[in-house]
């Protein structure tokens, strides 16, 4: 039976619209992983003469403390780049193929992702070390077991978190709580957890309690699916209260109004817009590791534009850069009504610019690190709204990946995004800014580069519909393409 499921996904592989990309695709992967491997390895092989050497602390407790550290940056790396699997439930459902078993073997891809097979390479490694220094075997692999099951567990909770919102919430909750308790010196979390760890090692027959916690996580994840693998599943839903909205306030903007109203509308009742949006709001904390001296290497001067590009434009980046994706499943006929490219677009501009106006008022707390640390965030605000929002606007042009709405699937972007047009226009979006303001501070000081690039982000605003101009050609050129892409279910 497994076997027959492999045959099927492999087919659908090679019989998809995007064949050639994908494969394309998976051999860059591929490369990338060879090099990860053979970094991990190495890393894991080294890593415990290093802190010897260097620490002069016994290796293990040193990995046992930060392990928790790792396993929640594990958590947060597969929430933004894991795949979940999907399988085509719609031509199995009819032959004789048992609800159980197609759950079984979507989990089952999950355990066989690359994810979990990756950590392999560094702890594998470091207990054959442990061994080799006079670690006792039971002990020491027992322990690597103990490593396994977490890895596994937290690969149970990533389904879960692109899945089930109220999960997502709660995990992300936690983290950030346990992240300032932690930061600020309040808890530290690994007094608790490292003890724990290290008495997996010490007593091999505590290695029970996670290998429960991981099976425990396959076992909920299975009812789950299994309860709701049927066609119609999300189809019907119990609606207690309906809410008007009144958004008349944006009658103000004229024939825009419509589409500002639309997207309002689309941000506040899609799970994938709603989790864009949020995600966006963490950038404005991005800033923390640059204008708080907490990191040495991000301490120079060009560094606070960076930093500033970032916490104004997280919505710019998260949610421009899919425009006009976001309106994929009705593009088609949105495109067959009288509407003007011109209208469409300037209203996605003015709801980057709200957006980062309103992000650029809240980042405000930065004050607390002085006035200069503020000018930057507010330059790059300037240059966000006079440049980035048109080249984002433009690049979009060029990404024709159909969104689903209903899914935190690819929250953070999709591979179809990146292509020599949209790469090339990322150079005026973060290296001009950069130039701009280096060429101003090591000339004259600070304050020319921060007028270097306000006047860049002026000059943008200025030559607004010249831009527009080229923008809405070029989208009226890829018009059919995009169409016909987002016609593709493979």
């Amino acid at each position: 039976m497994l076997k027959l499921f492999l045959t099927l996904q492999w087919k659908s592989f090679i019989r998809s619209a995007s064949f050639n990309k994908n494969l394309v695709f998976k051999i860059l992967m591929g490369f990338a992983a060879l090099y990860f491997i053979a970094v991990f390895s190495i890393m894991g092989a080294a890593s415990y003469h290093i802190i010897e050497d260097q620490l002069q602390r016994n290796p293990l407790e040193v990995i046992n403390e930060i392990l928790i550290f790792y396993l929640v940056a594990d958590l947060v790396m597969r929430y933004l780049l894991q795949k979940m699997p999907v399988v085509n439930i719609k031509p199995l459902l009819p032959l004789p193929f048992s609800k159980s078993r197609i759950v079984h073997f979507s989990l089952w891809k999950t355990v066989l992702s690359f994810f979990n097979i990756i950590h392999a390479f560094f702890f594998i490694p470091f207990t054959i070390v442990l061994l080799v220094e006079g670690y006792p075997p039971v002990q020491a692999l027992a322990w690597l077991a103990m490593v396994a099951f977490l890895i596994y567990a937290n690969n149970f909770i990533n389904v879960f978190l692109n899945d089930v919102d109220a999960i997502f919430y709660t995990v992300l909750l936690i983290v950030a709580a346990l992240g300032l308790l932690t930061f600020y010196g309040i808890v530290d979390i690994s007094v608790y957890t490292a003890p724990a760890f290290m008495a997996v090692y010490e007593q091999p027959l505590w290695l029970i309690i996670p290998a429960l916690i991981c099976l425990s996580l396959y076992v909920i994840a299975f009812r789950y699916f299994k309860a709701r693998l049927y066609l119609d599943a999300g189809l019907s839903a119990k609606q207690k209260e309906v809410h008007s909205e009144d958004l008349s306030w944006l009658d103000r903007f004229g024939s825009l109004s419509v589409f500002l109203k639309n997207d309002i509308k689309l941000i506040k009742r899609n799970k994938r817009s709603r989790t864009t949006v949020l995600m966006s709001l963490a950038f404005i904390f991005y800033g923390l590791l640059f204008f708080t001296g907490g990191i040495e290497v991000y301490e120079g001067p060009v560094w606070r534009i960076f930093a500033g590009l970032f916490v104004t434009g997280g919505f710019l980046f998260s949610f421009g850069q899919f425009v006009p994706s976001w309106d994929s499943s009705y593009y088609p006929l949105m495109m067959s009504q009288n509407i003007r490219y011109r209208d469409y677009l300037n209203s996605k501009w003015w709801l980057i610019v709200i957006a980062t106006i309103l992000t650029t008022v809240i980042a405000s707390f930065y004050l607390y690190w002085g006035l200069e640390v503020y000018l930057a965030i507010v330059v790059s605000a300037i240059y966000n709204i006079g440049v980035n929002a048109h080249i984002v606007l433009w690049g979009g042009a060029y990404v024709k990946t159909p969104i689903d709405l209903t899914s935190n699937k690819k929250a953070f972007g999709d591979k179809q995004a990146f292509n020599a047009k949209t790469l090339l226009l990322t150079l005026p979006k973060l290296l001009l800014p950069l130039g701009l303001y280096a060429a101003g501070h090591y000339t004259q000081g600070p304050d020319l580069g921060y007028i270097f690039v306000a006047l860049a982000g002026v000059l943008g605003f200025v030559f607004k519909e010249k831009v527009f101009d080229i923008i809405t050609r070029v989208y009226k050129t890829e018009k059919y393409k995009t169409l016909h892409a987002y016609k593709q279910k493979n």
